[in-house]
């Protein structure tokens, strides 16, 4: 059967009449992709490192992480923006590269009809890289896009799935890229005028035997592709800028934010959506700090008389979103170890909110989180109280920290013990 060639469709040559399809076009759209995706795979890292999972199982709950957790370190507070500058580039540079990756996959799409769909051994490994390269980046780039947009439709945590996703899409690319690239870098050098003859090796099964009159030439296609790249980051770079930048988000999601005035800043979920009820932040709400085998209990007015300090910081979330410095005001960390006899060498904090379940509900902050300065319980914003939305009473804000690791509605601290 096989002998008798391809079956009709896609797996004959001329069925893809394309005149654009290439070693050049294609060769161009993977050296995009080669210069762009390892920095979205080490942003991603480094968006990882930054819960600090290490520290503590709440942090992190991925399963069998082995190996994959060896480029872990403690998340620094100091430049206090780092995560927003990271974050904000991991996921608008995925958003940008989407143009980019269609096209390549367009470019390529006749070999994945390749017939015979198996040749030898080493054919068949290479067929298998490239089912795990496309179905990889595939299901990375949606569920990123998806989480971009508060979009959980799939199954699981997104953490874990997009984490496995990210490495078994990087082993398929690294592998693709020994293979191909020297192939590209020869494409790209020979000149966008250059098409090999169909059927030959240097056509690569890229170049159609019968192709169809041009409609627009190749590098009109690049630079097609690169003005959707473009529109994208227009429409998506706002929400990491944040300010009056948002307004040009038009991609980003909408109705989340709390409206004008002091709080009137971007949030993720509000206080109903996580199951706040108003006797949970009303005037029965307390703040127990536990420690060195101590326990305190506070009002908010109790804490209101404390020293107040000021931090400025901005928030910023996985979801690529963050917001400008806000002015935040409560009480230092330090100084509520300080009342069960911590404060001088404040240890690790496990934070715990009132909200009922969630994946963030506690989190564990590291000894430099907790003794840093500007890490308060805050409980104004920009010279009024927070709102319900934004944690009232009161809630954790740390330099550099993820805003998932910003603990609001907190309920309890506990220093120093295991978490």
């Amino acid at each position: 059967m096989l002998a008798a060639g391809p079956p009709p469709g896609p797996a004959r040559p001329g069925f893809w009449r394309s005149p654009l399809r290439g070693p050049w076009l294609t060769g161009v759209f993977g050296l995009i992709l080669l210069a762009g995706i390892p920095v979205l795979f080490v942003t991603g890292l480094l968006s990882y490192a930054a819960y600090n999972p290490d520290l503590a199982p709440r942090n992190d709950q991925t399963p069998d992480k082995g190996l994959l957790g060896f480029y872990l370190f403690t998340w620094p507070t100091s430049p206090y923006w780092l995560y927003r500058v990271t974050q904000g580039t991991h996921t608008v540079l995925g958003v940008v590269l989407v143009p980019v990756l269609l096209a390549k996959l367009w470019s390529v799409i006749p070999k994945l009809f390749a017939w015979p769909p198996l040749r030898s051994v080493a054919h068949g490994l290479e067929r298998i890289s490239l089912l795990l390269l496309v179905g990889g980046v595939g299901f990375t780039f949606v569920t990123g896009i998806l989480n971009i947009q508060l979009d959980y439709v799939f199954p699981g945590s997104f953490y874990v799935l997009h984490f496995y996703s990210a490495w078994i899409f990087m082993g398929a690319f690294a592998v693709h890229v020994a293979l191909r690239l020297p192939r590209a870098v020869r494409a790209v050098r020979a000149g966008r005028h250059h098409q090999p003859e169909a059927g030959s090796e240097e056509a690569a099964g890229l170049v159609s035997p019968s192709p169809a009159p041009p409609t627009i030439s190749r590098r009109g296609a690049v630079a097609m592709v690169g003005a959707g790249s473009l529109a994208l980051f227009l429409v998506t770079a706002g929400q990491s800028i944040g300010g009056r930048w948002r307004k040009t988000a038009v991609l980003a999601p909408h109705g989340r934010d709390p409206g004008t005035g002091p709080n009137g800043f971007q949030i993720n979920k509000t206080a109903a959506a996580s199951g706040i009820r108003p006797s949970d932040i009303g005037p029965d709400w307390r703040l127990t700090v536990r420690g060195g085998g101590r326990q305190v209990v506070l009002t908010r007015a109790m804490l209101l008389t404390m020293p107040q300090r000021d931090s400025a910081l901005p928030i910023a979330c996985v979801e690529g979103w963050s917001t400008p410095d806000q002015d935040w005001s409560g009480v230092r960390l330090t100084d509520l170890a300080t009342l069960v006899g911590l404060g001088t060498d404040t240890p690790q904090v496990l934070v715990e909110s009132v909200q009922r379940g969630g994946s963030f509900s506690s989190v564990v902050l590291a000894p430099h989180q907790a003794r840093d300065e500007r890490s308060l319980l805050a409980m104004r914003v920009n010279g009024a109280d927070l709102s319900a939305d934004h944690g009232y009473p009161a809630r954790v804000i740390v330099p550099g920290a993820p805003g998932v690791h910003n603990t609001k509605w907190v309920g309890r601290l506990t220093f120093g013990e295991p978490a």
